[in-house]
């Protein structure tokens, strides 16, 4: 059966991947989905929810799935104390996948008109979107629900434009805020939402997301459990591994920073694999790996008490980010950024 999309391409969207918006299916979070469902049924659900945690684990699937909660039980004393099987074939599950539900605002990264391109950040346009929203009437008196994925990527004036809308929250208005790093927020804005930290999932449910999304898998069991390992309990981190070569990109990082020797050959070869034209998800794959990897050293530098070494590898790290962001901003070369990286990291092992 091939697959149907419904939902409106976003600047993150994984070819024949279900959407958010459009995955009928929410794996684990049992304990958050019970917290809302429950403040809802009492008639205490707060004005704004802040769901954080790592990327990939379900936040907006969560934050959709509640939205529909709201939407199919109006009256909240009736409302059921967990959320129900959604249903595909439904016309309300079909008009919110294609963001064509009155009831359901999605905020998120606009392409850049000129270029068709997905902007790198959620622009205040788009934040003022929620004023249109909140000034039409509920038909049937349900809740409005806005969802702003990622909340991270707002820019100043977006920010300081929700910060007033929450302020003063409309009646029966959920704003549903998705964060994957908290610290990127606004204090203000955290202070006047209700934080819900959602954990990675566990192995077994993300396998189960994956065989719901049809998503390919290693046929061998040692490579199934070397990707459910490096994936973290994220969904879209497996997803990117299997899908984009992203085991062998973080087996080619590794072998060229434990060599020996620095090989330029190597680290070469790595780089033109990353910066072709059609490479632009393994060079995301790449830099978050390279992260990922700095981060494991520091992290096992400071178990071992090794100060030194947890300071260096911690100042690597930061280094990597920045430089990383520079490559984003500036539209620097790739190929020099990769060998460039991958140069300081084995640098940084072999001091």
């Amino acid at each position: 059966m091939s697959f149907e999309r419904l939902a409106p391409e976003q600047f993150d969207t994984i070819p024949d991947i279900a959407e958010p918006a459009e995955n009928p299916v929410l794996v684990g979070h049992e304990e958050a989905v019970a917290h809302v469902a429950e403040a809802y049924q009492a008639g205490r659900l707060h004005h704004a929810l802040l769901l954080s945690g790592p990327p990939g684990i379900g936040k907006a699937t969560f934050a959709f799935h509640l939205a529909r909660h709201l939407l199919a039980n109006p009256d909240h004393e009736h409302a059921p104390d967990r959320f129900r099987p959604l249903e595909p074939s439904s016309s309300v599950f079909r008009q919110v996948a294609q963001g064509a539900h009155p009831g359901v605002l999605h905020l998120t990264r606009p392409v850049n008109d000129k270029t068709k391109a997905f902007k790198s950040v959620v622009t205040v346009d788009e934040i003022r979107k929620v004023n249109r929203f909140l000034a039409m009437t509920s038909h049937d008196g349900s809740y409005r629900v806005a969802i702003v994925d990622p909340a991270d990527d707002m820019n100043t004036n977006a920010a300081n434009a929700l910060l007033k809308t929450l302020e003063e929250p409309p009646a029966r208005t959920l704003f549903i805020l998705i964060s994957h790093t908290l610290g990127s927020l606004l204090p203000t804005i955290r202070s006047r939402c209700q934080s819900i930290k959602l954990k990675p999932l566990a192995d077994h449910e993300v396998l189960k997301v994956l065989s719901h999304l049809d998503a390919a898998l290693p046929d061998d069991a040692t490579s199934q459990n070397a990707l459910i390992g490096r994936a973290g309990g994220s969904v879209r981190e497996a997803l990117l591994l299997t899908q984009f070569g992203g085991l062998d990109i973080a087996d080619a990082i590794a072998r060229t920073v434990s060599a020996p020797e620095f090989n330029v050959t190597d680290a070469l070869k790595v780089a033109e694999a990353m910066s072709g034209r059609d490479s632009a998800v393994q060079f995301e794959i790449f830099n978050q790996t390279a992260l990922d990897i700095v981060a494991g050293w520091a992290r096992s530098a400071a178990v071992e008490q090794n100060v030194d070494a947890a300071a260096r590898f911690s100042e690597l790290w930061q280094d990597c980010g920045r430089i990383m962001a520079e490559a984003d901003a500036y539209n620097l070369d790739k190929k020099q950024h990769v060998n460039g990286l991958l140069r300081r990291m084995w640098l940084s092992t072999h001091s």
